[in-house]
């Protein structure tokens, strides 16, 4: 007979609580995945958890060994799904090992024996601490990525002296790369804060700049407009200048460019000068050393970018991105809202002088013929794709590599213009003194995924099929491809493959493209094929939901076509490799 005082009738009223509803729950979501083809175990131990709680209205010990049991069976379980893999153990152990930590407790109610009363409050003990060691190691670092193989590392053999990061990617070949070997792998670790800048902008917005720093300053700006010139030593602002710029949505400024003018006296006003590109579509020029605009440049120092670009309502068009400099032209591109119309604003890619801020060429894919501004009473192409990141240039060839986007709307593709879709998610190489398109090499065919190019190449030296030194470059993508291309002709250094895709599921009038290019010669980011046992939860319960949310989904694989039925798609995917672009690679 139980012996109970009301302390532990109120434990045993809890723990039949806990059993009836994780029993309840398991069983019924447990089944109901079962019937989707997936796993037995959670119908398995929520029938078990039930059955634990008869056995406890009974007054019956057993109770307590079979919650204790379920937790045995759990571990071999979790092991065979996750294998040591922390954090997808840490939803499977969770619930189980806490109930069986209550079992262990209160067992010694239902024994006469004070010896099996001691091993079981031992084991309840035992449980506890390595329960309490389990959930403290979440604190701790888990699942570090480490190089399979050996890993040659080159040192800088810079003398460290004092250079530019004059550009978003540091020089217009994106690569990234600083020169310099004074902060190393042995030395990161002393590196002490030096000195806090605060922006002073609290409006609504995303802080994703890069910086510039260029002579003795660094270059700053907001999501709202807002550059500054900070004095690199002292933190200190030498100068600030508020754009006044706004938009409904979408506050960004991912970074500035800079100009020297070499046809001018030094130190004369904007001799070097800073570029902005406004979240409401303006073109600025202001003299790197006082911030004031420059007054050669546009109209007072500005360039409407609306112009010539049809209506364009609040939060439709802006820039989000730094712009590229190269041989005196600021070369812009847009952002422009997803999914919301169709005829969105153009994807237009311009070229305005830097020192005076006239346009001196545009490149409308929509329309060849436009290579200004367009015809009087017209405008640039509507819902053409659009480049929103930052393009590469190589001066050597003369050639802008434009990473481009979709043409709205990224999920559907039959209403889109005419010849875009041979250009959406596409590298275009464009003449830096013509604006006429070189080559292009498209890295989604059709795209309705949403896998425009977000990131700016990065221009590296490279080598043939018979190891001769070659112009190249690495692009890559939301999909996890790395494209590895001659950066003169656009054709791959790297195998490319077409393959086969699943073209079942798609909305019934859509046209899918039977095959994608893979980047089978290069590495790949994180396009493991997503399975029931890689679903999330921090519980049971929650994981168990997200694996029938799983199994009802229309999950092919990669490259899944979009329909009317929810479409599971990895999270990592729509951030594989953007805005940040390929760091530079040894190969």
């Amino acid at each position: 007979m139980i012996r109970t005082s009301f302390g532990k009738r109120a434990a045993i009223i809890t723990f039949f609580c806990l059993l009836v509803f994780s029993g309840v729950a398991l069983t019924v979501g447990g089944v109901w995945l079962i019937a989707l083809g997936g796993s037995f175990y959670y119908a398995i131990t929520g029938i078990g958890y039930i059955a634990a709680a008869v056995l406890v209205l009974k007054r019956s010990k057993s109770a307590c060994y079979l919650t204790g049991l379920l937790f045995l069976m759990t571990v071999p379980w979790a092991l065979w799904e996750s294998g040591l893999n922390y954090w997808a153990l840490f939803p499977r152990l969770l619930v189980p090992a806490g109930l069986s930590i209550i079992a262990a407790f209160l067992l010694p109610s239902y024994l006469h024996s004070a010896k099996s009363q001691k091993q079981a409050y031992i084991a309840g003990s035992v449980l506890s601490v390595a329960f309490v060691a389990f959930f403290v190691g979440a604190f701790f670092p888990h699942g570090e990525i480490t190089p399979s193989g050996d890993v040659t590392f080159i040192e800088s053999k810079s003398d460290n002296a004092p250079a530019d990061w004059s550009a978003y990617g540091r020089t217009t070949e994106g690569t990234r790369y600083a020169p310099f070997n004074q902060v190393n792998r042995s030395t990161v670790k002393d590196l002490k804060l030096a000195w806090v800048y605060r922006t002073g902008d609290f409006r609504p917005g995303v802080d994703q700049n890069t910086p510039l720093a260029i002579d003795d300053l660094v270059y700053s700006c907001t999501p709202n407009g807002l550059i500054t010139a900070i004095d690199a030593d002292t933190g200190k602002a030498r100068w600030k200048f508020d754009s006044h710029s706004t938009s409904p949505v979408w506050q960004r400024c991912r970074g500035l460019g800079y100009y020297k003018n070499e046809d001018v006296a030094p130190g004369a006003l904007c001799e070097k000068a800073i570029v902005h590109t406004t979240i409401d579509a303006r073109l600025i020029a202001l003299d790197a050393k006082t911030g004031q605009k420059c007054p050669a440049f546009g109209q007072n120092g500005e360039v409407n970018l609306g112009q010539h670009m049809g209506e364009v309502k609040p939060g439709y068009y802006f820039q989000t991105s730094a712009p590229t400099i190269a041989r005196g032209k600021i070369i812009v591109g847009g952002w422009v809202i997803d999914n919301v119309m169709k005829g969105e604003p153009s994807g237009v890619i311009r070229a305005f002088d830097a020192k005076t801020g006239e346009l001196d060429w545009a490149w409308d894919l929509g329309n060849p013929g436009i290579t200004k501004a367009p015809p009087a009473g017209s405008t640039y192409t509507r819902g053409t794709p659009n480049m929103w990141t930052t393009a590469a240039y190589d001066d050597k060839l003369g050639l802008l590599y434009a990473p481009l986007g979709n043409a709205t709307p990224d999920y559907y593709g039959m209403n889109r213009p005419e010849n875009s879709d041979e250009y959406n998610s596409a590298l275009v190489a464009i003449d830096i003194e013509t604006g006429r398109e070189r080559w292009k090499f498209q890295t989604t065919h059709h795209d309705i995924w949403d896998y425009d190019l977000a990131s700016q190449p990065a221009l590296v030296d490279g080598f043939d099929e018979q190891h001769r030194p070659v112009p190249a470059l690495l692009l890559g993508t939301k999909r996890g491809q790395i494209f590895y291309l001659n950066r003169e002709t656009g054709k791959p250094l790297a195998q490319v493959e077409e393959k086969a895709v699943p073209t079942q599921g798609a909305a019934e009038e859509e046209r899918l493209s039977p095959t994608q290019p893979f980047s089978v010669g290069m590495p790949t980011i994180g396009a493991e094929r997503l399975t029931e046992e890689k679903m999330w939860g921090t519980t049971l319960f929650d994981q168990m939901a997200c694996r029938i949310l799983f199994k009802q989904m229309n999950y092919q694989g990669d490259m899944t076509p979009i329909g009317t039925r929810p479409n599971a798609r990895a999270a990592r995917q729509f951030r594989r490799t953007q805005l940040g672009g390929a760091c530079r690679l040894i190969l």
